[in-house]
């Protein structure tokens, strides 16, 4: 899966890949264990095998804000905290049993300074990561919960069950009352 991933992208020789794979460690972690906590600094970043993880925040409230899921190959890290080297702001946990590759932020230091594609490669990551958090704001202006969740439902059909109720209720911005309507029109 992460050989196929990167090659995805057409900048690396399979050399390469084969090369840099061999820096990843394989994780496992169980449900509700956290890949980053609030308050610890982001210095590695995985590519999801298996699981799925939520990344959420603590609102002033003392509410649990669910805001981004990560399925299977997705690259998951607290973004800004791996980049600033400052603490991280979210909790990313594992809702389900995950597998993880590991790579530590020395490791990408040391790639980015012996091959220049991936300064490349790491732009490029970078601008999924804005495309995705500006699709992530203009869903939440523009669409109903009804059609987030239907989103959700057609992009990850496979792995919506394993989301419990409150957390994509968190997700969309509505009640879990709410979320079962919804489910209930939406599947007839």
């Amino acid at each position: 899966m992460i050989q196929e991933f990167f090659q995805s992208f057409n900048i690396f020789t399979e050399n390469e890949i084969e090369d840099f794979l061999k820096l990843f460690e394989k994780k496992r972690l169980n449900k509700h264990d956290f890949f980053v906590q609030e308050g610890e600094k982001c210095k590695e970043i995985a590519f999801i095998e298996s699981g799925v993880f939520r990344s959420y925040y603590i609102s002033d409230e003392g509410k649990d804000i669910t805001y981004c899921f990560r399925f299977p190959n997705d690259l998951i890290a607290s973004y800004s905290s791996f980049i600033s080297e400052k603490p991280s702001l979210e909790n990313m946990q594992a809702i389900s049993q995950t597998d993880i590759l590991v790579i530590k932020k020395e490791k990408i230091e040391e790639l980015v300074n012996k091959n220049p594609t991936w300064i490349k490669f790491l732009k490029i990551i970078a601008e999924q990561e804005y495309i995705e958090l500006e699709k992530r704001f203009f869903q939440l202006q523009r669409d109903s919960a009804a059609q987030r969740y239907a989103s959700l439902l057609e992009n990850h059909p496979n792995y919506i069950q394993d989301i419990p109720l409150q957390y994509l209720a968190s997700y969309l911005g509505i009640t879990q009352r709410h979320l079962s309507r919804i489910r209930r029109d939406i599947s007839f």
